[in-house]
């Protein structure tokens, strides 16, 4: 056998092609084509009802286009564990322990018995909540919460990271604490594609941005000449504040 014959082809990249969505009559997303590759991390701005939160439901499988075509370099097989995966900005918590949360999603990923505790504790002390291993998850902060959203994702290593407005209702010491753990998962090897309302947290954590505006991809650039130099009207009134975010 040849060496790396049973290595997995990569789910990235991501490609959409002239995809749109809608409901009734109105047209939320509007003939968006790009790709998501590998590496870089990627925000997505964006005034309010832009259509932000509804491309990243599209490209995670949540919702399905209403036109177009969304396609993997290589389809995740049918009832096989996930190779992506999605954070939002409340995350949903299991009546179960902190490590029983991770172990579900350990378990729910096809990760053998014996391996799961020690699976779960390892990406728990990653987002600095090994002590609260044995606390119920519903009684953490938010903060906390959202840690513990993100050590069930360090569990399984997914090839790429959805993140809706993680931070959006945290103060800035758990806004802080949550920004360091998407740098490490990136540095760990998670593609990141995330979407903020936030221009300080894009300048920290964007290599490039993407701009929406009434459900079309105005724009696309590397992050620091985007937030300096936008090429779109909308994008610079978006800088501006003249559009609502």
């Amino acid at each position: 056998m040849k060496p790396g014959a049973n290595a997995r082809a990569s789910l990235l990249p991501l490609r959409l092609d002239d995809v749109a969505f809608e409901v009734g009559a109105r047209r939320i997303i509007r003939g968006i084509s790009t790709t998501f590759d590998a590496g870089p991390r990627t925000v997505i701005l964006g005034p309010n009802g832009a259509g932000k939160s509804v491309l990243l439901r599209l490209c995670h499988g949540l919702l399905l286009p209403t036109s177009g075509s969304i396609g993997w370099n290589a389809p995740e097989p049918r009832g096989g564990p996930r190779r992506q995966a999605m954070v939002f900005q409340r995350p949903v918590m299991l009546r179960r322990s902190a490590l029983g949360n991770v172990m579900y999603a350990l378990r729910h990923a096809g990760v053998p018995r014996a391996e799961r505790r020690q699976r779960a504790l390892a990406a728990l002390r990653k987002v600095g909540l090994e002590d609260w291993a044995g606390h119920a998850a519903r009684v953490l902060s938010g903060g906390e919460q959202q840690r513990l959203a993100l050590a069930r994702v360090w569990a399984i290593s997914p090839e790429i990271l959805f993140l809706d407005e993680p931070t959006a209702s945290l103060d800035p010491g758990a806004t802080h604490e949550i920004e360091n753990v998407i740098v490490a998962l990136h540095a760990a090897g998670t593609k990141i594609v995330m979407v903020t309302h936030n221009l300080g947290q894009a300048h920290r954590l964007a290599d490039e941005i993407l701009f929406v505006h009434e459900g079309c991809l105005v724009e696309r650039a590397p992050a620091e000449r985007f937030l300096k130099r936008p090429a779109s009207r909308e994008a610079a009134r978006f800088l501006e504040g003249e559009l609502p975010w």
